[in-house]
């Protein structure tokens, strides 16, 4: 859409920053918007527009809704702060919640804004007993999901809900699972465990397993939820879960590297992370492991996303071509051996 702005919060990290990417591959004229002084902002592509503004800073967020005449503008709602600590935090609710409310508020003021793509979280919707898949809901309790980061997504996803039904706002909503795949600047917390896997520093996994997808695949799915998304409606970005090892066994043949020896069972995990936790406590440092990740690893991982995949035309990439496409921009950026 030639006459369209797209706006794209969250533009200097690891999903926003590829969305920013894609969009401009195929003509689009993007405005970023990115925290004041964030390292990450020379990684944003540099035919973007920036503009610096923190998102519980409503003066600041002025700019980036300046549209200029005769432009129609759609926001991408990327930006959040992920946590794996689930204790609440009143930053996390400030920025995901309040910084939600703010952007649907602007959204609505401006008659320029035609739509709003939130992206929230699978955290956001409650857990299904093991064995079925995990579907879209049309209503988010933060008291059935678990975590600070879970309970600020499903209430912001709610928020954007209610002002789809109750004050008209065109928005829709896609729910992203894990995250990987190359062109991960900040190193998240699945590129850090597979530096580790690869640099040998993983003695032992868990015998868990985990839902990501490529990060390419996760921004087109966003792209086209902006064009084509129904109002009100969520979608699940997800794919086939993977089991801890499998995905390490994947990451030893592709960066031939010595594979992880040995995998604890749940059980024995939650034993050591509890552990962990209270002598970190008692150090006042930060536990190796803790009860959350093992949780998370433990849980129903299986989300459907049929419906991504019937409206949206969303698929997902085989984990070994993500893996082995992550293991050689690590090595093009010196963050592994090459």
């Amino acid at each position: 859409m030639k006459n369209t702005l797209y706006l794209v919060t969250g533009a200097a990290g690891f999903l926003g920053g590829t969305i920013c990417r894609q969009l401009i591959e195929r003509g689009d004229k993007v405005r970023a918007f990115v925290l004041p002084n964030d390292p990450a902002m020379q990684f944003v592509p540099e035919e973007a527009e920036i503009v610096e503004g923190d998102l519980t800073n409503e003066e600041s967020l002025k700019p980036f809704f300046d549209i200029p005449a005769g432009m129609d503008a759609v926001v991408l709602h990327i930006a959040s702060i992920v946590t794996v600590n689930p204790d609440f935090n009143q930053k996390v609710m400030d920025v995901n919640v309040g910084g939600t409310q703010k952007i649907i508020d602007l959204c609505l003021a401006n008659s320029q804004v035609k739509k709003l793509v939130y992206c929230s979280s699978t955290g956001a919707i409650p857990e299904a007993p093991k064995g079925t898949a995990i579907k879209e809901v049309d209503y988010f309790d933060e008291h059935q999901v678990l975590g600070c980061y879970s309970q600020s997504k499903a209430l912001a996803t709610q928020a954007v809900l209610d002002a789809v039904r109750d004050r008209g706002l065109n928005a829709c909503v896609v729910h992203p699972s894990g995250i990987m795949g190359p062109e991960d600047f900040a190193v998240g917390e699945t590129t850090g465990t597979l530096i580790k896997i690869i640099g040998g520093q993983m003695p032992a996994g868990i015998d868990g397993s985990f839902n990501l997808c490529d990060v390419r695949d996760l921004a087109a799915g966003t792209i086209a939820a902006a064009d084509k998304g129904r109002i009100g409606e969520c979608y699940i970005l997800g794919n086939k879960p993977v089991s801890f090892k499998d995905f390490s066994n994947i990451v030893s043949e592709e960066a031939g590297c010595a594979k992880v020896k040995m995998f604890l069972p749940i059980w024995a995990a939650n034993l050591v992370a509890s552990l962990a936790e209270k002598a970190a406590k008692r150090k006042g440092e930060k536990p190796l492991m803790t009860t959350f990740s093992v949780y998370n690893l433990a849980r129903n991982n299986t989300f459907d996303s049929s419906k991504a995949e019937e409206e949206l035309g969303y698929h997902t990439r085989s984990y070994r071509e993500t893996i082995h496409d992550e293991i050689q921009w690590l090595k093009e950026t010196g963050k592994i051996a090459a």
